[in-house]
């Protein structure tokens, strides 16, 4: 077991990313890094053996950030059906100290590891250094954190804001609302702004009459993640359906983002992460994103000057674990 080594974890509905850290002077220097697809395993701890075995190496101290809510140190993955357990994993995999904290509370605490270069600005904005900052993540689900100005830092407050009521803006998302409600009774954020809500989009859409070539229909059927398939051919215009189909989710994700930021005054600055918006960035920056994002009434000039950032580094959430740990290793 090495002393000098803390174990952080970004645990998701398609894959768990695993790596080892030590801190130096500088930065957090990963030792060793492996992904996982989150479905082949039957829990976390047959994710950490397989790390341990796959690596050689242990150590005592570790942090997971996990998709979903984390109450007295212990958390259900609704995107995988998990249910996890500080003290079952610390007695499971011979762990000192182990925390569990929400996935968009590790990416939010990663933020500050990041350089310039691993943020794309959306809008630059006027950031206020008293202000608050928001998060939002669109990926497997949707992920929502608040960065409230505490001093010199940021107080992270994890939040289920992904599963508030999906509120419709105009007849088109309306549409959409009937439909999803139909098919699932109660309709979140979450059913329209994620991975899953733009395939949930892209079936709405073709229900309502949108042609769906033979082609796209055997990819979508063969696709592990057809919401990928969905979104490269709707950025590139390769497929009518499919561009709607971003353009809507974009749309309700830009309102989506506002609300955020409005919840939280965030004048310090609005990051966007997940892995979708990196892949659509120049969707994001040409599309109606930031008109939806900025649409809100009164509030209208103070979210034009927000800044609006994208995070590129895919990594973020494991940083922000290995953060978590560092400083739970610091109390312990």
């Amino acid at each position: 077991m090495s002393d000098d080594l803390i174990l952080a974890g970004d645990i998701g509905g398609t894959k768990c990313n695993l790596a080892l850290f030590r801190a130096n002077a500088r930065a957090l220097e990963a030792v060793a890094e492996h992904t996982y697809p989150s479905r082949d395993f039957s829990g976390l701890e047959t994710v950490v053996k397989q790390f341990n075995a796959d690596t050689g190496l242990t150590t005592g101290r570790a942090c997971f950030g996990v998709a979903g809510a984390v109450l007295g140190g212990e958390s259900h993955l609704p995107n995988l059906g998990w249910r996890l357990s500080e003290t079952a994993l610390a007695s499971a995999l011979k762990l000192d100290t182990v925390r569990l904290i929400n996935d968009l509370e590790a990416n939010a605490l990663g933020i500050s590891t990041l350089k310039p270069e691993q943020l794309f600005c959306l809008n630059p904005g006027q950031p206020r250094a008293d202000g608050n900052r928001a998060l939002i993540a669109a990926g497997t689900g949707l992920g929502m954190a608040l960065l409230i100005r505490a001093g010199d830092g940021y107080q992270v407050a994890a939040s289920e804001g992904g599963h508030a009521d999906f509120a419709p803006r105009n007849e088109e998302e309306v549409a959409l609302w009937r439909s999803l409600a139909n098919r699932f009774g109660r309709v979140s954020v979450e059913r329209v702004v994620s991975g899953r809500g733009l395939e949930n989009i892209y079936t709405h859409l073709k229900q309502n009459g949108m042609y769906e070539p033979d082609w796209l229909a055997a990819r979508l059927l063969a696709a592990d993640d057809p919401a990928a398939s969905i979104a490269q051919a709707g950025a590139g215009g390769e497929v009518l359906i499919c561009a709607e189909a971003v353009e809507l989710f974009l749309s309700a994700y830009g309102a989506a983002a506002g609300n955020l930021a409005l919840t939280g005054m965030a004048s310090g600055g609005f990051y966007i992460g997940g892995g979708i918006a990196p892949k659509l960035l120049e969707k994001l920056k040409t599309n109606g994103f930031m008109a939806a994002f900025t649409d809100k009434g009164r509030f209208s000039e103070f979210l034009s000057r927000m800044p609006v950032r994208v995070i590129l580094e895919p990594k973020t959430a494991l940083y922000g674990a290995a953060v978590a740990a560092l400083r739970l290793a610091k109390c312990a």
